[in-house]
């Protein structure tokens, strides 16, 4: 099985959604959360932006020793002397510094050359690793980059030193099988390409995030770039979850992580509460309604054997279990497991009769919880037979 490298930015580019900034101690706390979670990078921030996010990575340094720490810089000499000095007490650190390469940044936002692009770009890795071994170079916009400029880049990069090369589909732009080619033709055309390890860091403006990054890593790419949550600019960033989650689903990919993912949902929680920003219910893998089950024909598939509507082992995340949620479109399975749980064990006449008050209240509340069940059981006199295993 191959090893693919887990590169969080959560503190980086998920902090820069808005109203999600945190303030130093905020972030050593999640980086030790990330940290126990099992990432292999963690990029804990941009240190020229400001003199709190310079402290957050030189602090983070100190306090988190296991994954690589990288900080975040733009091709220029002061952006990454300042990654470079807030680096200084990492025990393994990452200069990730890189420049647009599209004919959209190159024409529109940098209003220069591809010639001076490129030579920027070797200019930036020589002068990182003049503070770091490990340098990571990012192609911004490489989603819509012309291929062969962007091979150009790519192999000149690595042979003025990066180490990583990370092919961003910035805009989120890419539909998976274009990306997945992207990343075929630098393995095909880039004659240095195994002195570096590809990376792939999408964004999710059209839902394809966790999309495009499986497809680059099915093509060679050995580093995915995430965030929990998938929080991020604008739509978001590729879900470490969904990416992590599908990876062990899909044994047949051949790929594997070292990612703790029981203790996927309560650090999604801990990511959700430190950040204001709330989960919602129904997102892939850390969601309130991602184990749970409301239609009645589901409802009996999973009473039956859960494999029937979960691909997904709760506890492989690190979610409470599989839920039955009780509602008017739930049926006799649904309701008889629900009394059980409560100590109640009623016959066919007895469940039917229910079952018709059952859906009177139904229909009425969104939701039904334990204490409707009661109200029933008590207004047809039936008797709870054993202790409730909720009590």
């Amino acid at each position: 099985m191959d090893k693919v490298y887990i590169f969080d930015t959560t503190l980086r580019d998920g902090e820069q959604v808005p109203g999600c900034q945190l303030n130093t101690e905020e972030k050593i706390i999640l980086a030790k959360e990330l940290e126990k979670l099992g990432v292999d990078i963690l990029e804990a921030g941009f240190p020229i932006s400001s003199p709190a996010d310079f402290d957050s990575v030189q602090r983070i340094s100190k306090a988190v020793r296991e994954p690589v720490i990288c900080a975040l810089s733009r091709s220029v000499e002061k952006d990454i002397k300042a990654a470079g000095e807030a680096l200084a007490y990492a025990q393994r650190g990452r200069i990730h510094t890189g420049i647009g390469v599209s004919d959209f940044h190159i024409q529109y936002k940098f209003q220069t050359t591809h010639d001076k692009i490129l030579e920027q770009g070797i200019r930036a890795v020589k002068y990182a690793r003049t503070f770091v071994d490990d340098v990571e170079f990012f192609c911004e916009d490489a989603g819509r980059a012309n291929l062969p400029f962007l091979a150009k880049v790519v192999e000149a990069v690595i042979k003025a030193g990066a180490t990583v090369v990370n092919i961003p589909d910035t805009t989120g732009y890419c539909l998976p099988q274009d990306y997945g080619a992207k990343i075929k033709f630098l393995f095909e055309n880039v004659s240095n390409i195994h002195k570096a390890t590809v990376s792939v860091h999408c964004h999710n403006d059209l839902g394809l995030a966790t999309a495009n990054s499986l497809a680059g890593l099915q093509n060679g790419a050995r580093q995915v770039e995430c965030t929990m949550n998938g929080i991020g600019e604008r739509a978001g960033n590729t879900s470490m979850e969904e990416v992590v989650m599908t990876i062990k689903t899909h044994k047949e990919l051949g790929l594997k992580t070292d990612i703790r993912s029981e203790l996927f949902c309560p650090t999604s929680q801990a990511v959700s509460d430190m950040m204001n920003m709330p989960v919602q219910p129904n997102k892939a893998i850390v969601g309130a309604n991602a184990f749970a089950h409301s239609s009645g024909i589901h409802q009996d598939g999973v009473i039956k054997h859960r494999e029937n509507y979960e691909i997904i082992d709760p506890k492989d995340v690190g979610a409470s279990g599989s839920s039955i949620v009780l509602t008017a479109r739930s049926g006799r399975a649904a309701l008889r497991y629900n009394l059980a749980k409560l100590g109640y064990r009623l016959s066919g006449e007895e469940l039917e009769t229910a079952y018709v008050q059952f859906l009177d209240v139904a229909d009425t509340l969104k939701k039904i919880q334990p204490e409707h069940l009661e109200d029933i059981m008590a207004s047809l006199k039936i008797e709870r037979v054993f202790e409730s295993v909720e009590a």
